[in-house]
């Protein structure tokens, strides 16, 4: 895929410097639908969906092109004529799924402070009732104008576990921009401006005559508002957390396809769902202005698609199975060549190497940090073959950290969107093996999970636990009521008692239970460990192996899901401090937890599967409510790839005695510091303000800071001034080359039931 500047060292191009063009005109950016509804000019008299199998396959080649320019892809899309009657079968058939959502209620009527700095409130099944009366009224033009509406209602309660993605929206198209952002201080103390990354890479790695400026202007609009209202069709709840998402960071960019790509701009995490329009106009703060040329990529084969019906009948699945359709074996290639993944530059050689870059055990050069360790934590494990890797890289990193004269850790959990729960369990007791782990959950108390427990309680109670290895479905689950414990460590008595229900602030929820780590099944549910300091491994005891104030995490607000859990045990019983970078061009205190704190998601193929079995151990749950989960149209209308999914689990605090759920908690970092151009290239810069700031060797907070001195300076950055990395040529055309491989990367991200968030 080719990038916008050329990334040689001699011949470097800039959006800056470049050749001015005319302006395109200014668009509005609603928050709620594509931020270019009206069509482009398009003279050409064959239909866009041939227009697009020209583009893949025009010059008579075997192999299809991955990309198309977006303008076609998009008339081609909109010209699909919406099937009223799927249309409606569809919001039917998730209705019962949705109705797992733990935070309904809650959503309707958040808390006053969340609805005012977090998220506003929103009525799903009131918006998804409203779509069905628009379908009745021909509100929707064609599939795509149905399938957005469907998409953002439930993209608007900003919870990374709850997620459905229609066929229109990411199953025929997704959209890109080739040129990465950043958002950078000039010195960490003046506001942070954006900037195109290739300047910034420029001023690291190459002598560059020019003086890179900021965008001033994206398509007419000033930059930052632009970006900000982009920002509100991700995933995260935060809304700085929701700003850095857009922007080109390391730790994102070294999880590969599993995390959100070169950032949303470009069409990394859920950026791809959202159309750019056909370009992309960049007005920069010394008057230069380029525009380029957006792109789809191409989810499916066009070959002999020549018009909006012959793709409709191809790769669109109204509601039969006879009709489901599969992508064809050059659909695949396409997909899997969109899905490679780049190795994450901009990071030094790791002390000790963890498996598929999820974790990484890192020293800082300099005497004045010789104390310092690292455990940078991309992630928390979404994949059975890396958790017992997982596991031994951080307990092989702790030790050897110690035994090296380390004192201090920095725990980095930028780009962490969750993974294996019982992995945050584990870590929090390697680092603290003596303390407890509260985590106390509860559910959405439903009659359809109620039938499921009864089903399952009833079978799981046919032989004493890990006795009858056919009772283990039955037993290795939250529905089997031995499995858990109350919130004040006992056993419960039945499934009556677990599952209640309780009203709390106005809906139904299960008891308060927490995971019992002693269980048969710990290590069923932890992807094949033990968790440290029980079972197999329960002589594991002793003080904490860093004294809480010598540990500092570090996050760019996505942590979600597990990382939450795991931070919440750190913060919250420990009495960790943390230290959120970015955020918003102000000097506002943010938070440093920005994700969805919902402590475990379920895919709609989980909670299928659970009503079907419970139907087969006990016929009579036929003739109930779970018979509505046979039905299968979610998964023919949900684009490929991207499975849907509830959060089923709300995360209480110790000693709650609100009922609020974490996910509606609003809680400040305790230090805010800002990107700065280094840090965008080398992440030793970031660890070495990180520790300035906590552990006092110069280092000042941007807000917030129960630590540290404030900053006082907060002019606007509008240019960076030369600086450059003193490396050799060649090591400068390594690490450039590095870089600019990661710009083709794509999110391929498949979210699964064990506590990670869809990016």
């Amino acid at each position: 895929m080719q990038t916008f500047a050329l990334l040689a060292l001699t011949g470097f191009t800039s959006l800056v410097q470049s050749t001015p063009v005319a302006p395109a005109q200014p668009r509005s950016l609603p928050q709620a639908q594509p931020y270019l509804q009206t069509r482009q000019a398009n003279n050409s008299s064959m239909p866009a969906c041939a227009q697009v199998s020209e583009a893949m396959y025009g010059d008579g080649t075997a192999t299809a092109k991955q990309v198309v320019p977006a303008g076609i892809a998009w008339d081609c899309i909109n010209s699909v004529k919406l099937n009223a009657t799927s249309a409606k079968l569809l919001i039917e058939s998730i209705k019962p799924y949705i109705e797992w959502q733990s935070t309904l209620t809650v959503l309707k009527n958040p808390p006053a402070e969340y609805a005012e700095k977090v998220q506003p409130a929103v009525d799903i099944m009131g918006g998804l009732d409203q779509i069905i009366s628009d379908v009745d009224s021909g509100n929707f033009a064609n599939e795509y104008a149905f399938g957005w509406a469907l998409y953002t209602l439930i993209q608007s309660a900003h919870d990374g576990h709850f997620s459905f993605v229609p066929d229109s929206i990411g199953g025929i198209f997704q959209w890109g921009r080739n040129v990465p952002l950043v958002s950078v201080s000039e010195d960490g103390e003046q506001l942070p401006a954006v900037f195109a990354f290739e300047d910034v890479l420029g001023l690291q790695y190459k002598n560059i005559s020019y003086t890179p400026s900021a965008v001033a202007k994206i398509d007419g609009a000033e930059a930052t508002e632009y970006l900000q209202t982009l920002s509100q069709l991700g995933s995260l709840q935060d809304r700085d957390a929701l700003y850095n998402n857009v922007f080109y960071e390391l730790a994102q960019v070294g999880l590969g396809d599993s995390g959100s790509g070169t950032g949303m701009f470009t069409g990394g995490g859920r950026g791809r769902y959202v159309y750019p329009g056909a370009t992309t106009t960049f007005t920069f703060a010394n008057g230069t202005e380029r525009t380029i040329e957006n792109y789809a990529r191409v989810r499916y084969s066009f070959r002999n698609v020549n018009s909006s019906e012959t793709l409709a009948k191809e790769w669109f699945t109204y509601g039969s199975a006879a009709s489901a359709q599969t992508a064809s074996q050059e659909s695949k290639t396409i997909l899997a060549a969109a899905a490679s993944g780049a190795t994450g530059p901009g990071y030094p050689d790791p002390v000790s190497i963890g498996p598929f870059n999820l974790i990484n055990g890192f020293y800082i050069d300099g005497d004045e940090y010789k104390d310092v360790a690292v455990l940078s934590i991309p992630n928390f494990v979404g994949t059975s073959a890396a958790q017992k890797a997982f596991q031994a890289t951080s307990k092989e990193f702790l030790a050897k950290a110690l035994a090296d004269g380390k004192t201090k850790l920095i725990l980095d959990l930028q780009a962490n969107g969750g993974g294996t729960i019982l992995q945050g369990y584990d870590l929090f007791k390697q680092l603290f093996p003596d303390y407890d782990p509260y985590g106390a959950n509860r559910y959405r108390a439903t009659e359809a999970a109620d039938l499921i427990g009864q089903t399952y309680s009833q079978r799981a109670s046919l032989a004493p636990r890990g006795s009858n290895s056919s009772l283990s479905l039955a037993q290795a689950s939250y529905f089997d009521y031995h499995q858990d414990m109350t919130a004040d460590g006992r056993s419960f008595t039945s499934w009556a008692e677990k599952f209640g229900p309780h009203d709390v602030n106005g809906d139904n929820y299960t008891m308060l239970s927490r995971w019992n780590l002693s269980d048969y099944y710990t290590n069923v549910s932890s992807g094949g460990i033990y968790v440290t300091g029980y079972g197999p491994l329960s002589n594991i005891t002793g003080p904490p192996k860093f004294q809480p104030e010598n540990i500092v995490i570090v996050t760019d607000g996505y942590c979600a899901s597990t990382c939450t859990i795991f931070s919440e045990f750190l913060t919250k019983q420990a009495g960790v401090k943390t230290i959120a970078m970015g955020g918003r061009s102000n000097k506002n205190a943010i938070q440093a937890i920005g994700g969805v704190k919902g402590v475990n998601n379920y895919q709609f193929g989980y909670i299928q599967q659970a009503a079907q079995y419970s139907m087969r151990w006990n016929p009579a749950m036929k003739d109930t409510i779970l018979a509505g989960f046979n039905n299968d149209m979610p998964y023919y209308r949900a684009a490929a790839g991207v499975s849907p999914g509830v959060n089923v689990r709300d995360g209480l605090s110790q000693n709650d005695t609100s009922g609020i759920a974490l996910q509606f908690v609003y809680e400040e970092a305790d230090c805010r510091l800002y990107y700065t151009p280094e840090m965008t290239v080398d992440i030793t810069a970031l660890w070495k303000a990180a520790a300035d700031a906590r552990w006092g060797q110069g280092g000042k907070c941007v807000a917030g800071g129960n630590y540290g001195q404030k900053r006082s300076s907060y002019e606007a950055t509008t240019e960076l001034k030369p600086r450059r990395v003193h490396v050799s040529q060649a090591v400068a055309v390594k690490k450039v080359e590095a870089f600019e491989k990661s710009f083709g990367l794509e999110t391929n991200c498949h979210m699964t039931g064990d506590g990670f968030m869809h990016p």
